[in-house]
């Protein structure tokens, strides 16, 4: 009888660990245990989200991870702005902001970079990528950015019929966007297979020659498979994966992967104030305390993007990237707005001047990096200098 994996354990022990740390005031060694058990619940999140991304297929996978995220990062806003002993009308805004740039910018530039310099192009498909940019980049200016300049409450806030407005507006992009992307035109968010784009401005010809390659390339497989000879798995449907798993085990990791979204939220709240403690003892911004939220829940896309940009399967990378920052904007905000009819504090919504620029900059780089289809290293590294300045400057404003 064959052992449990450490992914089949990690959520379990996390979750038995945090039961009595709940109500205790873990310290020192203790708390230092918690957060390695933090991180291999988010570590064991991941290859759970996989299997059953790999189960439903795409571009369902991805929507799974990124909702998956999402109630992460809903829970841990929700839960420290109950409880924070600082200011955290900002909170929610630092948080959001800071997974739009960690997506936008540091997933989508790593997986740029490693699926360029490893296969040459990092080559997706700019309809279903574009379509999903133009939603997070109206999400992200109608609920980040229209806050700082509406004049009916003063501040950067919303008054609560502009709130429930951008609430409803928000769902309905979102929706809208779930529907494109998984029923009316699902093949635009399919992973692209080797030489399978060719740029609208290529020749009949160009054309041509890239189908022969592809029908070259897929013979050749069929033979080297039938030589009698070991090889690697053969990808005959060019899908980039083994078989999918049964439904048994996608079962399994589905409860799993509940299990390790409830231990990273319970064991990140637990954490929580020594971040703080942490943040205010080193003299940063009060907004880093929503970097390092956004850091932690989006640990699973940033890996499995990682992993699908290694395997050719770059789409698959941008759909998680766009794909978490579209649910960080619309499904977070509607779900503070509902919260904030409890909270207690004003709920401060808006971009200040260097955040709005950094958006802005972040949308024109990310328009033009979409457009072609298809991107070289130079693109992944713009977007990762652009990761870093947001990163410096929200430590030194």
């Amino acid at each position: 009888m064959s052992r449990p994996s450490w992914t089949t354990l990690a959520p379990i022990v996390a979750i038995v660990a945090l039961v009595p740390a709940w109500f205790a005031h873990p310290e020192g060694i203790v708390l230092g245990v918690l957060a390695v058990l933090l991180v291999a619940a988010v570590l064991a999140a991941v290859h759970h989200a996989e299997v059953v991304a790999h189960r439903v297929g795409e571009p369902y996978g991805s929507l799974v991870l990124a909702v998956a995220v999402t109630i992460i990062e809903v829970g841990l806003i929700v839960t420290l702005m109950v409880t924070s002993d600082k200011d955290a009308a900002g909170l929610a805004r630092d948080t959001v902001f800071a997974a739009v740039m960690i997506t936008l910018n540091g997933i989508v530039g790593i997986s740029l970079l490693v699926g360029a310099l490893k296969h040459h192009l990092a080559v997706f498909n700019p309809e279903g990528t574009g379509a999903a940019l133009a939603t997070v980049i109206a999400l992200a200016v109608l609920c980040l950015v229209v806050p700082a300049v509406t004049t009916s409450e003063p501040g950067p806030e919303f008054t609560g019929a502009q709130l429930a407005f951008a609430a409803i507006a928000s769902l309905a992009l979102y929706g809208m966007f779930v529907f494109t992307q998984t029923i009316r035109h699902r093949d635009f968010f399919l992973p692209v297979a080797p030489g399978q784009y060719v740029p609208m401005v290529a020749t009949k010809a160009e054309a041509a020659a890239a189908a022969s390659d592809r029908a070259a390339d897929r013979t050749a497989e069929r033979e080297a498979a039938s030589d009698g000879f070991e090889h690697e798995p053969v990808d005959l449907d060019e899908d980039g994966h083994a078989d999918p798993p049964t439904d048994r085990a996608a079962l399994a990791s589905l409860g799993l992967l509940v299990v390790s979204l409830v231990a990273v939220v319970g064991l990140a709240k637990i954490e929580s104030p020594a971040i703080e403690s942490g943040v205010a003892a080193l003299g940063f911004p009060q907004a880093v305390v929503g970097v390092v939220i956004a850091l932690l829940v989006l640990a699973p896309e940033s890996i499995a993007a990682v992993r699908a940009a290694a395997r050719q399967r770059v789409q698959v990378s941008l759909n998680l990237a766009l794909g978490s920052a579209m649910a960080s904007i619309g499904l977070t905000i509607p779900a503070i707005a509902i919260a904030s009819i409890w909270l207690d504090g004003p709920l401060e919504l808006g971009l200040n001047q260097l955040q709005t620029v950094l958006l802005l900059l972040t949308a024109a780089v990310s328009i033009l990096t979409v457009v072609p289809g298809r991107a070289k290293p130079l693109q992944g590294g713009v977007h990762l200098v652009l990761f870093a300045s947001f990163l410096f400057l929200t430590i030194a404003p």
